[in-house]
């Protein structure tokens, strides 16, 4: 049940530094996110706040209003999350120079 909570505060934080991100309210980003107009402010509050976890289907809706993978809202690690956030807009090429770069190389495996 702890890993559950921790999951879901990791979620609400990513949640509101993409939406803050993006300039948006909270209705807006409820909206975008196919929300009935008349809760989507409180429903993205509660979101944020952990009080609702939502299902996945709002979660991918919320990732593709935010331009964000969506593994970005899980990532527990801030470094990662933002490298996770940045890594659709980066080109093929930079994504390969990246990877080599972390990766370890198969002299040092050995």
């Amino acid at each position: 049940m702890k890993n559950s909570i921790a999951h879901n505060e990791v979620f609400s934080r990513r949640l509101k530094t993409a939406r803050l991100a993006k300039g948006l309210s909270q209705k807006q980003l409820g909206i975008l996110a196919g929300i009935d107009e008349f809760v989507a402010s409180p429903r993205i509050n509660r979101y944020e706040n952990g009080i609702h976890q939502a299902n996945i289907e709002i979660v991918q809706q919320l990732a593709r209003v935010l331009e964000v993978p969506l593994a970005y809202f899980y990532a527990e690690d801030d470094d990662l999350a933002s490298l996770i956030s940045h890594w659709a807009k980066v080109d093929a090429e930079k994504r390969k120079a990246i990877i080599a770069l972390i990766a370890p190389s198969s002299s040092e495996s050995e």
